[in-house]
């Protein structure tokens, strides 16, 4: 069992930066892949990036690809997203998730937890 708890989320300026992270319990944390992904009201969850239990190959999705950086640190039980400049369309509730079995996936059924997210508002 995993538990996942996101923090640093907030309200920013368009253009400006925040830096999420995400504190995992459990003693295997260093086996699990680990995501992030983010919804908006009346929309689908939906892939941010992902990264491998070693913390290479690192994945985005195109919307943020050069903007944001996912990192972990196995020895700290914890994953980052460091998020540069934002805009408004990056507003929403942003997740972090864990995948057992896999290398790191955009598909959200393959994350076994999920914490309860972290609200970024980027404002115009």
């Amino acid at each position: 069992q995993v538990q996942l708890v996101e923090s640093g989320g907030g309200l920013v300026q368009a253009g400006g930066s925040l830096r999420l992270s995400c504190a995992a319990s459990g003693r295997t944390f260093s086996s699990y892949a680990l995501g992030w992904f983010r919804q908006t009201p009346g929309k689908e969850r939906e892939f941010v990036a992902y990264i491998s239990r070693s913390g290479g190959s690192p994945y985005y999705a195109d919307s943020v690809k050069g903007r944001f950086t996912i990192s972990r640190d196995n020895a700290k039980n914890s994953i980052y997203l460091q998020m540069n400049s934002l805009n408004p369309e990056d507003t929403a509730l942003y997740y972090c998730a864990a995948d057992r079995w896999g290398a790191g996936t955009t598909r959200l059924d393959a994350y076994d937890y999920w914490g309860q997210g972290t609200q970024v508002t980027v404002s115009s």
